[in-house]
């Protein structure tokens, strides 16, 4: 072989190397992408619309996942959580006589279980930049609530804006207290992005008309609905409360009553 075709190979394998190479690293590219995508969600593209740079955008996503790495976060104890749930519920009661004020002690509840979580909780910007690697959803919810929370220290916030704040931190709180329950991780994001975690529907409830309604005297955080009382109270069909009865108790008994009369009338 000549030298002239020597060169010309060796130049034509270069090329094909070289584009082998850039093909990869649009395929690494592609799927680091549709990762972070997929993990942040909103997060990604409020990130992107901010930085206006996609690479840039995802070069801060990733280094938001290595400062998470490096907290030391915590579980609670038992106490500990029970103690955040209680004062969650009183807060949650206040609200239909002091809307305001249970912003404020929502605002406020939040740092203090973060703080006990790990968190670092000095600044506000980077307390939701640490949140969004586990909760980008939430975080979303978080922003929106800290900015009702400043409005209403300055007078502009009306009810509803105030009743969705709560709805809010009441998403974040839930998700601070549980998260250590499901592996450190709450949330379970699809290749499109989209949230479906329990953080996810808290949302989604709270665009409903009575959505951001605080249930008052009771915890919503990982407590399910239940048809009783917490006296074993039932209400039957007819609107009376029979202690200890199923909700169709009322309608067996009127049923027997019923039989019984016919039976009379026969004899």
């Amino acid at each position: 072989m000549s030298n002239a075709a020597l060169i010309i190979v060796i130049i034509v394998a270069v090329i094909v190397v070289a584009a082998l190479v850039v093909a990869g690293l649009k395929i690494a590219r592609k799927k680091q992408t549709e990762r972070l995508r997929a993990q942040y969600g909103p997060e990604y593209d409020r990130v992107v619309k901010r930085s206006d740079n996609p690479r840039e955008a995802e070069a801060e996503l990733r280094e938001r996942e290595k400062r998470h790495k490096k907290l030391d976060l915590r579980e609670l104890e038992p106490r500990q959580k029970a103690d955040f749930e209680r004062r969650w519920t009183e807060l949650q009661g206040e609200f239909v006589d002091d809307p305001s004020g249970a912003v404020r002690g929502a605002d406020h509840l939040v740092v203090e279980v973060m703080s006990a979580r790990g968190y670092p909780v000095e600044d506000f910007d980077q307390r939701a930049d640490d949140l969004s690697v586990s909760h980008p959803q939430v975080t979303q919810h978080y922003r929106e609530a800290r900015k009702i929370a400043k409005a209403n220290e300055d007078g502009s916030a009306d009810t509803e804006d105030l009743r969705k704040a709560v709805t809010s931190y009441r998403s974040l709180v839930k998700a601070l207290l549980t998260d250590g329950d499901s592996g450190g991780h709450d949330r379970k994001a699809t290749s499109s992005g989209h949230d479906r975690s329990s953080d996810h529907d808290d949302a989604e409830r709270s665009s409903r008309p009575d959505a951001g309604r605080p249930d008052t005297g009771r915890s919503d955080m990982g407590k399910g609905d239940s048809d009783t009382g917490r006296n074993g109270q039932a209400a039957t069909a007819n609107g009376h409360v029979r202690t200890g009865e199923s909700p169709d108790a009322g309608s067996k008994t009127a049923g027997h009553e019923t039989s019984a009369r016919e039976t009379e009338r026969n004899n």
